[in-house]
C-alpha cells in the first residue's frame, strides 16, 4: 500500500469530543467530561499513528480496547458506540486517505474489539476473585465476631456491662431461689428498690457520658456499702438490693439507710462535684405465699411513694395503701367504658339570688352510677380523670349534657336559669375549646347567655398563657358567662382579674363557714369584714359574687347584708335531677 496522505489539517480534538459524546452514559465513568475527552484524544492519536505506520501493526487496537475497559467504558453499548464512531468518523475527521486505509481501519477495529473483550473478561475474573476473597474474609470475620459476641453474651448474660453489677436476670434468679429453693433456711426476704433522684437532670445538662460515669461510681459505692447483700442494676439509674434471711423489717431498713448514706456522699465526676440523693422502696415479708413478681411490683410502687414524698428517703410498703391505689387505678381505667355505657349522670344545685330569692342558675354536678360501688360523687373520680387526661372526654360529656338538658328549661318562654359547668385546666388549654362550645350551643339551641363556665382560681392562673386567655375572651364575647370558682383558696388576688374576661366570682365555702350570728361568735365579725371587702372590690370590677357553702339562714342574712349577689348551698337546695329543677322553675 502507498503511504497515507493527509490532504487537510487533521482534527483529533473534534473526533475525541464526538467519541466522548457517544460513550457518555453507557457506563459509570469516575471522571469529568474534560478528563474523558483528554483520554479519548490520546487514544485517537494512537489510532491515527497506527493507521499511518509502515509496516501496519493492528495490535495497537488490543491496547486501545484494554485502556477503554480500564477507564470503565465497560459495557456492550459502550463498545458498540466506539466501533460505530471510529468507523464513521475517524478517517474523515483526521483526513486520512490511502489505497488500503479502509482495510487497515477494519483490521484495527477487529483488534480493538478483541482487546476490549479480553480486558473485560479479565476484569470480570479479577472481580470475581476479589469478591470470593472478600467473602472468605467476611465469613472469617463474621465467625470471629460471632465467637466474640457469644463470649460477651455469656461475662453479660448475668452482669451489667456498664457497672459490672449483677443484672436483672441474675437478680431474678437469686430472688426466685431465695423464695422457692428448698433448704436455704430463709423464712423471710426483703427487697430495696433504689432510684437516683433527678438523674435525668445530670444526663440532660452534663451529657450521657458523664451520667454513665456517675452510675459506675454509685454502683461501686453500693457494692462496698452492702457487700453482704446482692446489689444489682436493673437499668437506667435503678438499682435493687436483695436482703435474704431477714429477721424482720429492721434488717431491710438498715440496708436501705446504708445505701442512701453511700449515695449521698458528694461525687467528683470528670471535674464536676455532684450532690446525689436517692429514693428507696422497701418490701419485707415471709417467703411463703409470695412470688418474685409480686415482690418487685410492691417494691416499685413503694419507690414511687418515696419519690412522691420528695425523694432522698425510704418508704415502707403498706398493704392498705397499695390496695387503695389499685382500687383507684381500676376506677380510673373504668371511666371510658362507663362513658360508653351511660353510667354518668348530672345533678343540679341552685344558685339563688340573695336579693329576692329567685333562681338565677344551677351548677351541673356529675355523678357516676357505678354497677358495683353505687352512686359515686365527683370527689371520688374527678381527680383520677384529671391525672390520666380522661377529664377532657368526661368534661366534654358533662358540658354537652348540661347544655342539652338546660335548653329545655326555657321551652315555655318564661325566664330560665343559666347552667354553670366546671372546666378543668386541660379543657381550658385545649386549642379547640371555643369551637367545641360554639358547636354545642348551635347543636342544642341553648342561648350563650344561659351557659356559665366555671374555672377554679388556680386553673385561671395556670391558664394565664395567651392562647387560653384568648379563648376565654372569645367565649365571653360570644355571650358565655365566665366565673372563677372556689375564689379565696388560691391566690385570693383580685388585681389579676382586671385583664381577664370574668363576669362572676364564686367565694369558697371556707369564707362562709365562719359566718355566725355575732352574739354566738364575735370572731365572725372578722370573717364578715373580709367577705365585705372582697365583695366590694369585686363589684368595683363589675363582677357579681356568689357565695358557696351557704347552709343556714343566718349565713344567708349576713351575706345579703354585705351585698353578696347570690348564694349556693344546702340552705337553698341540695343537688337534684334536671326534672326537679324544671319543677322548681315552673
Amino acid at each position: 500500500m502507498g503511504e497515507p496522505v493527509t490532504p487537510g489539517a487533521s482534527c483529533p480534538g473534534t473526533f475525541a469530543r464526538a467519541w466522548a459524546k457517544a460513550v457518555s452514559g453507557t457506563s459509570y465513568l469516575p471522571m469529568t467530561q474534560a478528563q474523558l475527552e483528554e483520554l479519548l484524544q490520546r487514544l485517537t492519536h494512537r489510532l491515527a499513528a497506527a493507521l499511518r505506520a509502515e509496516p501496519f501493526d493492528p495490535r495497537v487496537g488490543h491496547q486501545v480496547g484494554a485502556e477503554l475497559v480500564a477507564a470503565h467504558i465497560a459495557s456492550a453499548e459502550g463498545l458498540g458506540r466506539t466501533v460505530e464512531v471510529i468507523q464513521l468518523r475517524l478517517l474523515r475527521d483526521l483526513g486520512l486517505v490511502g489505497d488500503d486505509i479502509s482495510d487497515r481501519l477494519a483490521r484495527l477495529l477487529a483488534t480493538i474489539t478483541t482487546g476490549y473483550t479480553r480486558a473485560l473478561r479479565d476484569r470480570t475474573l479479577d472481580e470475581q476473585e476479589s469478591i470470593r476473597r472478600a467473602a472468605m474474609v467476611a465469613r472469617a470475620q463474621a465467625e470471629r465476631a460471632l465467637r466474640d459476641s457469644e463470649s460477651r453474651f455469656r461475662h453479660q448474660a448475668t452482669h451489667d456491662p456498664l457497672t459490672d453489677l449483677p443484672n436483672r436476670t441474675l437478680f431474678t434468679e437469686r430472688l426466685a431461689a431465695a423464695i422457692n429453693a428448698p433448704g436455704r433456711g430463709a423464712d423471710r426476704v426483703g427487697v430495696c428498690f433504689l432510684d437516683l433522684d433527678r438523674f435525668k437532670v445530670v444526663n440532660d445538662s452534663l451529657g450521657h457520658q458523664l451520667g454513665d460515669a456517675l452510675l459506675v461510681q454509685m454502683a461501686q459505692r453500693l457494692r462496698r456499702a452492702l457487700g453482704e447483700h446482692l446489689v444489682a442494676r436493673l437499668g437506667g439509674d435503678e438499682f435493687v438490693i436483695l436482703v435474704e434471711r431477714t429477721g424482720g423489717t429492721d434488717d431491710v431498713v438498715k440496708a436501705a439507710e446504708a445505701a442512701l448514706a453511700a449515695v449521698s456522699e458528694p461525687a467528683l465526676v470528670d471535674g464536676h462535684e455532684l450532690s446525689v440523693t436517692a429514693s428507696v422502696g422497701i418490701v419485707e415479708r415471709p417467703v411463703a405465699g409470695t412470688t418474685p413478681g409480686e415482690l418487685m411490683r410492691a417494691a416499685d410502687s413503694t419507690l414511687h411513694w418515696a419519690k412522691a414524698a420528695g425523694g432522698a428517703r425510704w418508704a415502707l410498703f403498706d398493704p392498705a395503701r397499695h390496695r387503695t391505689e389499685l382500687a383507684r387505678y381500676a376506677l380510673s381505667a373504668a371511666i371510658p367504658a362507663a362513658l360508653d355505657r351511660g353510667e354518668f349522670f348530672l345533678d343540679y344545685q341552685p344558685l339563688t339570688s340573695l336579693r329576692d330569692g329567685t333562681l338565677l342558675g344551677v351548677e351541673a354536678l356529675v355523678r357516676w352510677r357505678h354497677p358495683e360501688l353505687g352512686v359515686l360523687r365527683p370527689d371520688s373520680f374527678i381527680g383520677l380523670a384529671e391525672e390520666t387526661g380522661l377529664i377532657v372526654r368526661l368534661g366534654g360529656w358533662v358540658l354537652a349534657e348540661a347544655c342539652r338538658e338546660a335548653e329545655s328549661w326555657g321551652a315555655d318562654g318564661g325566664p330560665a336559669p343559666f347552667v354553670s359547668v366546671n372546666l378543668a385546666v386541660r379543657q381550658v388549654n385545649r386549642p379547640d375549646l371555643v369551637q367545641e362550645v360554639r358547636g354545642l350551643l348551635a347543636q342544642t339551641g341553648l342561648p350563650p347567655q344561659r351557659l356559665q363556665l366555671e374555672i377554679t382560681e388556680s386553673t385561671m392562673m395556670s391558664a394565664g398563657a395567651e392562647d387560653p386567655v384568648r379563648a376565654l375572651r372569645a367565649l365571653n364575647d360570644l355571650g358565655v358567662r365566665i366565673a372563677i370558682d372556689d375564689f379565696g383558696t388560691g391566690y385570693s388576688n383580685l388585681a389579676y382579674l382586671r385583664d381577664l374576661p370574668v363576669t362572676e366570682l364564686k367565694m369558697a365555702g371556707e369564707f362562709v363557714t365562719g359566718l355566725r350570728a355575732p352574739q354566738v361568735d364575735p370572731a365572725s365579725r372578722t370573717d364578715e369584714r373580709i367577705l365585705a371587702s372582697l365583695v366590694s372590690l369585686a363589684h368595683a370590677l363589675d363582677l357579681t359574687v356568689t357565695a358557696e357553702g351557704v347552709e343556714t339562714a343566718d349565713q344567708a342574712d349576713l351575706l345579703r347584708a354585705i351585698g353578696c349577689d347570690a348564694g349556693q348551698g344546702w340552705h337553698f337546695g341540695r343537688p337534684a335531677p334536671a326534672a326537679r329543677i324544671l319543677e322548681q322553675i315552673r
